[in-house]
């Protein structure tokens, strides 16, 4: 029997969404993946996106999260660049 699959939507903002060209996507991972198994499969979707990756700022909701938050049924991603004001 296959563990059960989490289907996680992933917000992208800002220019990011111009990289991807899409402004929504859903990933499929088994459950108790983490933000950084998400996020190898959006960048090998998108692997414009993956050269930001270090400049990145995830959300899981309203709270920012690192890559070893583990993904919970009901949880969606928002990635995005890092907000600059001047």
């Amino acid at each position: 029997m296959n563990p059960p699959l989490l289907s996680i939507p992933v917000q992208l903002w800002s220019y990011f969404r111009d990289l991807a060209g899409v402004s929504e996507l859903r990933v499929e991972l088994p459950a108790g993946a983490s933000i950084e198994q998400l996020l190898t499969e959006v960048y090998r979707r998108h692997p414009r996106l993956g050269a930001l990756r270090n400049s990145t700022l995830i959300a899981v909701g309203v709270e920012y999260q690192g890559p070893s938050y583990v993904l919970r049924p009901g949880d969606e991603v928002s990635l995005f660049p890092p907000v600059q004001g001047g």
